[in-house]
């Protein structure tokens, strides 16, 4: 969960992941820590037609969560940390 200085969205003030409730590190609107966000827009086909469901995970939530995987996350090796 993410909250900003005003209406739009300028500065991050503060994030909480969604599933512990942990205040994630945010210093002058970077966050300082590992977090995953997850922005998906559903559309025809699925049972949440027109919804946008966004979310934010500190990394410990996240590492349990891709644990429960059958399939295990792709991952790769990035130069270039942004």
């Amino acid at each position: 969960m993410r909250i900003y200085s005003d209406e739009m969205k300028n500065e991050l003030q503060h994030v909480k992941c969604n599933a512990c409730g942990r205040n994630i590190l945010v210093e002058n609107g970077i966050v300082k820590e590992g977090l995953c966000s997850c922005l998906e827009k559903f559309g025809y086909f699925s049972n949440k037609d027109g919804q946008i469901h966004r979310f934010d995970l500190c990394e410990s939530c996240y590492d349990e969560i891709i644990k429960k995987f059958n399939i295990p996350v792709e991952i790769e090796e990035s130069n270039e940390i942004v």
